[in-house]
C-alpha cells in the first residue's frame, strides 16, 4: 500500500480505550450516534409533552420526528456547525431538514442544557447499566475461586514481609470484599442520578411559562411527562441552567474508587506471580517477551494497574470543574466534561473486562512440594543465625520496652500487668536489664528452632488441607543423600 492510500482513519489520532480495549456497548453508549440520537429522543419526547398539554402541535409532526431519529446526516450537520459556531444549533438545523413539517417545533421553549445535560444523565445512567452486571460477574468469578482455594494455605504478609499463614481462599475474600462496596458504591450512584428536566435557560422554566400564557400547573406536568418518558423517576426540582456538577463528582467517585480496587486486587497478582504462587489466564500462543518469549509476565494485570491510576485520576476534572462554575452556569465545563466523562465509564468497562478474564482463569500452583518451598523458603529468611551487631540491636530494643522476662534462657515477651498478678509489685528496670544483657545468640536460636519445627506449631492449622508435615519438612531440609543441608543450624 502507497503512503497516499492510507485509510483516513489512521492519519488521526484514536484513543486506545475504544481502539483497543473497550467493549462495543460502552463504546456506542459514548458514540456521536447515541448522543445525537438521543438529542432527537428528547426533542421529540418535549413535543409530545407539549401536545399533550394543549399546544399546537400534530400528530404528523411527532410521527414525522419520531421516523427521523436515526436518519443523522452527520456531514450536514459540521457544515452547519462550522457556519453556526453552535452545535445544537447545528443539529436542531439538520433535524429539521430531516422532517420539515415538524421544524416548527423543533426545540420549542427549550435552551441547549435541555438535550446536552439530560442525554449526559441518560447516557451516565445507561452506563452504570452495563458496568453493574460486569462488575457483579467478576464478584461471581472471584467467589468461585475463593470457594474453590478456601482450604489451600499461603503464607501471608504483611509489609510485604512474610507473616501467618493464611489460605488463598481468605486472600480472594479482601477482594471480594472491596468489589462488593464497588458494587454499592455504583448502584447508589446511579440511583441517584435526577433528570434535569424541562428547565428553561437559567431553571426558571419562563420561556415555559410563556408557552403555557404562565399556567404554571402544565410547566411542571411537562416536566413530569418528559421525566418519565425518558426514564427516570425523579427529576432536579432546582439547577442552574445545567444540573449541579456536583452529579458528576459523585458519579467519577465511584468510578475512581472501583479502580483503586482493580488495582490493589491486579498488584497482588502480579507479586504473587513473581512468587510463584499464582497466575492469571496465559493463552496457548501467548508471548511474554519478544526478547524472550518463555517468560510469563502478568500483561492483562499490569493492564489494569495502568488504566486504573488513569480511572483514579479523572475524577480530579469534575471536581475542579464543580468548584469554579460561577452562578447559574459557565462555559468552561463543557470541553472538560466532552473528555472525562466518556473516559471514565469506557476505563472502567475495560477494567471489568479485563477483571473477569482474569478471574475467571486465575491459576493456582497447587503442587505441595511448589508450596512447601516458598513458605519454607521465606520462613527460613527470617530465622537466619544473629550476629554480635544484630544481638546488640535487639537488647537495646528490649531494654527500651522493659516488657521481656526470660523463659528458661529463651527470650519471651510478657505483659507487664502479668508482673504485679504473679509477684505482687511491679519489676524495676534494673532487673531486666541485667537478664537482657545475659542473652546470647543461641538463645535466640532455640526460640526460632523452638516456633518452626514444634510438632504442635506444624498441627495448630490442622483442619486445612495440603498442610505440610513435620516429616516432609525435615525431607525438604535434608540433601538428597540423606545428610544434613545448610540449613541444620534449625536442629533438623
Amino acid at each position: 500500500m502507497k503512503a497516499g492510500d492510507t485509510p483516513h482513519a489512521f492519519l488521526k489520532y484514536r484513543t486506545p480505550l475504544v481502539s483497543r480495549y473497550a467493549s462495543p456497548e460502552m463504546s456506542f453508549n459514548f458514540s456521536d450516534m447515541n448522543k445525537f440520537s438521543t438529542w432527537r429522543k428528547l426533542w421529540t419526547w418535549l413535543a409530545m409533552g407539549e401536545k399533550k398539554l394543549g399546544l399546537d402541535i400534530t400528530d404528523e409532526q411527532i410521527k414525522d420526528m419520531e421516523e427521523n431519529i436515526d436518519c443523522i446526516d452527520f456531514e450536514t450537520a459540521a457544515k452547519e456547525e462550522e457556519r453556526v459556531r453552535h452545535d445544537v444549533m447545528a443539529h436542531v438545523h439538520t433535524f429539521a431538514k430531516a422532517c420539515p413539517r415538524a421544524s416548527p417545533i423543533i426545540h420549542l421553549g427549550a435552551t441547549s442544557a435541555f438535550v446536552g445535560d439530560n442525554t449526559d444523565l441518560i447516557v451516565m445512567r445507561d452506563g452504570f447499566d452495563i458496568l453493574l452486571p460486569k462488575l457483579a460477574r467478576c464478584i461471581q468469578s472471584l467467589s468461585s475461586f475463593a470457594r474453590k482455594y478456601k482450604d489451600l494455605p499461603c503464607l501471608s504478609y504483611t509489609h510485604l514481609q512474610p507473616a501467618q499463614l493464611s489460605t488463598v481462599g481468605k486472600r480472594a475474600c479482601i477482594w471480594i470484599q472491596d468489589l462488593l462496596m464497588d458494587l454499592t458504591n455504583l448502584e447508589t450512584a446511579r440511583n441517584n442520578l435526577r433528570f434535569r428536566g424541562v428547565k428553561g435557560t437559567t431553571g426558571t422554566q419562563a420561556s415555559f411559562l410563556q408557552l403555557f400564557e404562565g399556567d404554571d400547573d402544565k410547566v411542571e406536568q411537562l416536566d413530569k411527562l418528559v421525566t418519565e418518558l425518558a426514564g427516570f423517576q425523579k427529576y432536579f426540582l432546582i439547577c442552574g441552567q445545567t444540573y449541579s456538577r456536583k452529579v458528576d463528582v459523585d458519579c467519577l467517585a465511584a468510578l475512581a474508587s472501583l479502580g483503586s480496587s482493580v488495582h490493589k486486587i491486579c498488584s497482588d497478582i502480579r507479586l504473587l506471580a513473581n512468587f510463584k504462587e499464582m497466575e492469571e489466564p496465559f493463552e496457548k500462543d501467548q508471548i511474554g517477551s519478544s526478547a524472550m518469549p518463555y517468560k510469563r509476565n502478568p500483561m492483562r494485570s499490569e493492564r489494569c494497574c495502568s488504566l486504573a491510576r488513569h480511572l483514579m485520576c479523572l475524577v480530579q476534572d469534575p471536581l475542579m470543574t464543580h468548584s469554579t462554575q460561577w452562578m447559574e452556569r459557565t462555559l468552561d465545563d463543557s470541553a472538560n466534561r466532552r473528555i472525562c466523562l466518556a473516559e471514565a465509564f469506557l476505563t472502567a468497562d475495560i477494567l471489568m473486562g479485563t477483571l473477569h478474564n482474569i478471574s475467571d482463569g486465575l491459576v493456582v500452583y497447587p503442587k505441595l512440594s511448589d508450596l512447601v518451598e516458598v513458605i519454607v523458603r521465606e520462613l527460613l529468611n527470617t530465622t537466619s543465625f544473629v550476629d554480635k551487631i544484630e544481638l546488640q540491636r535487639a537488647k537495646t530494643q528490649l531494654q527500651s520496652m522493659l516488657l521481656m522476662n526470660l523463659e528458661s534462657r529463651p527470650v519471651i515477651f510478657e505483659d507487664v500487668g502479668r508482673q504485679v498478678l504473679s509477684s505482687g509489685h511491679r519489676k524495676q528496670p534494673e532487673y531486666f536489664y541485667d537478664l537482657i544483657g545475659k542473652v546470647t545468640p543461641q538463645d535466640i536460636q532455640r526460640v526460632a528452632e523452638r516456633m518452626l519445627t514444634s510438632k504442635l506449631s506444624l498441627s495448630a492449622l490442622g483442619s486445612l488441607s495440603n498442610l505440610p508435615d513435620y516429616e516432609n519438612i525435615q525431607n525438604t531440609l535434608l540433601g538428597k543423600n540423606g545428610k544434613r543441608s545448610r540449613f541444620s543450624f534449625l536442629g533438623l
